[in-house]
Order: structure tokens, then C-alpha cells, then sequence
């Protein structure tokens, strides 16, 4: 079976990461490691990144799973072209006011809507994921909170449930340097797989609340 063109994509990037010095992004990022594996944690789950190969993977229930195109290439570019100094600002904002961003016209507005409807009247739900990926916070909206897609990086989500005028909106911010982490695409690859695992989570939660 032919491979798709995001497989041919993130098979390259494998190759490319094993160019780079794995000490320096080590240090740099304080990961943990051993003899095959760089760890890294990435939206509240443990990746791998193998030495010898390139190919990031994560475990479940004894399985080792080869991470998607959207985690592998998040990965990468923040391990292999991040800036040598990148740090969080502390300072949140919309991808397209963050230092570094050329970009005039914006895309991707709709990311955000199927994951507000899902948790449309679920405002209990949406909190108790929150809690489990992050930390519930005080900064505007029906919800917000501040989760670490990487342990060295948060963005902030604000959320505000639908009322008799308004659907359910959903939005991420990020932080003022996230450009100094990852390319521009990036953001959108890591916010998808953010937003999926929110819904990830909120459906395992569901699940473990209704086994006796």
C-alpha cells in the first residue's frame, strides 16, 4: 500500500533529526533519556524519540505505537529548529500578534469550532479535562485554563459555552515567543493534536465513570 504524502513527510524529518546533535537538545530541553530512547512529554503523554532512527513513538497497554504526522513533526521542529535562547514570555496572545509573525491573513479560524460544539452544555467535562491536562485559570472566559503542551511551554484556552445568541467558542492562546519553538505550520500540528487529545481525554474520563 502506497504511503501518503504526510507519512512521506514525517519519514524525511526522521532522517533529518538524526543530523542534529541529540546532547544539545537535551540539555537544551532538559530531557530525560537513556540508551535508545530521548523522552519528551507532549500534551500530558510520554514520546520517545529513538536514538538510532528517528521515529518517535509512545506506549499503551504494552504497545509501542509510532506517533502521527501532526506529534512527529511538532516534535522535530521544536527539538531540531527551535532558537538556541527560545524561552516563554509569560505573555499570551493569538498566533498572529506573537513576536515574529508575518503572516496578514488568517487561516484556519474554523480549528477551534467542532471542539467548542463537542463540549457545548459539558462545561463540568471540559473543566475536569482541563484539570487533568493543566491548570484551571482565572483569566477571562466561562473556563480558562493554562495547560503545558511541552513542560517548557503552555498555551492558555478560554472557553465560553453557548448561550440563547452565541454557539460554543473555544480558543487557544499562545504564548508571545511560540515562534521562537516552532515554525508558523507548526502551531496549527501541535493545536490539532491538542484539541483531539481535549476530547481524547473527556471521552476516557467518560468511560472510567461508567465502568462499575
Amino acid at each position: 500500500m502506497p504511503i501518503s504524502n504526510y507519512e512521506q513527510t514525517r519519514n524525511r524529518m526522521r532522517q533529518a533529526f538524526l543530523k542534529y546533535d541529540q546532547r544539545k537538545m537535551t540539555e537544551k530541553f532538559h530531557l530525560k533519556q537513556d540508551e535508545q530512547y530521548l523522552y519528551v512529554n507532549f500534551c500530558s503523554r510520554n514520546y520517545g524519540i529513538e536514538r538510532g532512527t528517528g521515529t518517535v513513538v509512545w506506549w499503551k497497554d504494552g504497545s509501542r505505537i509510532e506517533a502521527d504526522f501532526n506529534v512527529s513533526m511538532t516534535i522535530y521542529d521544536v527539538l531540531c529548529c527551535s532558537a538556541q535562547d527560545c524561552h516563554p514570555a509569560g505573555r499570551y496572545c493569538s498566533l498572529y500578534a506573537a513576536k515574529g509573525c508575518v503572516k496578514t491573513v488568517q487561516v484556519g479560524d474554523k480549528l477551534f469550532q467542532p471542539t467548542a460544539e463537542y463540549f457545548s452544555g459539558r462545561l463540568d467535562l471540559l473543566r475536569a479535562v482541563c484539570s487533568r491536562l493543566g491548570q484551571l485559570s482565572s483569566i477571562k472566559g466561562d473556563l480558562s485554563a493554562v495547560i503545558p503542551v511541552f513542560d517548557f511551554l503552555p498555551v492558555c484556552l478560554r472557553f465560553w459555552d453557548a448561550d440563547e445568541e452565541f454557539p460554543a467558542s473555544l480558543q487557544i492562546l499562545y504564548d508571545e515567543n511560540i515562534l521562537d519553538f516552532m515554525r508558523f505550520e507548526t502551531v496549527f500540528y501541535m493545536t490539532d493534536h491538542l484539541l483531539g487529545r481535549l476530547k481524547e481525554t473527556a471521552a476516557q474520563m467518560a468511560d472510567s465513570a461508567q465502568t462499575p
